[in-house]
């Protein structure tokens, strides 16, 4: 019930202003609205004990999302209407309008306005959008079906990859709904060259011979911080990481397939085009990183603690991490 409470009265900030999310509108004959022209990030927020019976909401590695979003208007053209410390203020300040204290999950669009077209770089605003989105479970994590796509992954040369663009999306779209229609859950794609890049809107990770794998960030793959955040986990595990060229006759040899995103998490795969991964079911190492990153995210592991930002003042003072109980999992 407060769950439904706390959805029928959700707030947006939107161009300035804390307003109820029905009320956040652009023309129907914006770029954004016709052409997609938008970037964006989703960041998580993670609900953690902090000690002497409180909790925390921390939202995960946003300085790493704040530069990604910056980079993606250079990108696109667009100029940034804030900085990454105004990001940060306004972020904050909608998810504690909204009085959210369990995990969380957060859109923060920069769009262009108006009525212009594809090209128009002006003028650009923002929203920021929270909703509470609880973290996969660590007892039985949800796993997929996957399938190759038909569909080639756009490159660096057509619709750069690496960064966060709505338009971009609509590649992974496609392939989306062809994975569907053949009766799978998701896709993956393969690059110009015939090797393996990501999912449709995730990064790809392969165990094979004990080696934890991923394509190069070169694999018109999207610059994923949760792609670096699961290299830096596995590292710290003491498993060997590798980051190369894969082929896709690798993936049906594999012994543990994840996707991984802020969105998606870690998302086991059970199967590849109808041949079973392993077991057929989350590998015992995936689901080592998966408690290793939840842990990470949500304030378990004091090694890293330079990846959390609270939303809410700790008794009216400033974060003090050093004075937080965290236990080690």
């Amino acid at each position: 019930m407060l769950f439904e409470v706390k959805m029928q009265n959700r707030k947006i900030w939107f161009k300035g202003a804390i307003i109820p999310v029905e009320e956040a509108k652009v023309s129907a004959l914006s770029p954004t609205a016709q052409f997609g022209l938008n970037v964006f990030e989703g960041i998580r927020c993670y609900a953690a004990p902090v000690g002497g019976g409180q909790s925390q909401l921390f939202a995960f590695r946003l300085q790493e999302h704040f530069a990604r979003l910056l980079d993606s208007c250079k990108l696109m053209g667009i100029k940034p209407p804030y900085n990454a410390a105004e990001l940060q203020e306004h972020l904050t300040e909608v998810v504690r309008a909204n009085d959210f204290h369990s995990d969380t999950s957060v859109r923060m669009t920069i769009f262009i306005d108006g009525e212009g077209s594809w090209n128009s770089e002006a003028p650009a605003d923002m929203f920021i959008a929270p909703i509470l989105k609880a973290r996969v479970g660590l007892d039985a994590p949800h796993t997929v079906r996957a399938c190759i796509s038909s569909w080639e992954r756009i490159s660096d040369n057509s619709f750069p990859p690496r960064i966060k663009a709505g338009a971009n999306y609509i590649n992974a779209r496609y392939a989306h709904l062809e994975a569907k229609r053949h009766g799978f859950d998701l896709p993956l794609f393969l690059g110009r060259d015939g090797k393996v890049t990501e999912g449709g809107g995730a990064c790809l990770f392969m165990l094979r011979h004990g080696v934890l794998t991923t394509p190069t960030l070169t694999s018109s793959v999207l610059e994923s911080i949760t792609r670096s955040t699961i290299l830096r986990l596995g590292r710290d595990m003491g498993l060997p990481v590798a980051e190369r060229e894969i082929d896709r006759t690798e993936l049906y040899l594999a012994e543990e397939l994840f996707l991984c995103g802020s969105a998606a998490e870690i998302t086991p795969i059970n199967s590849l085009d109808n041949l079973p991964v392993g077991e057929g079911a989350a590998g015992p190492v995936t689901l080592s990183i998966l408690r290793k990153y939840l842990g990470a995210a949500s304030n378990q592991l004091c090694e890293y603690r330079e990846w959390l930002t609270p939303i809410y003042a700790a008794t009216g003072q400033e974060w003090n991490p050093s004075t937080v109980e965290t236990v080690r999992i």
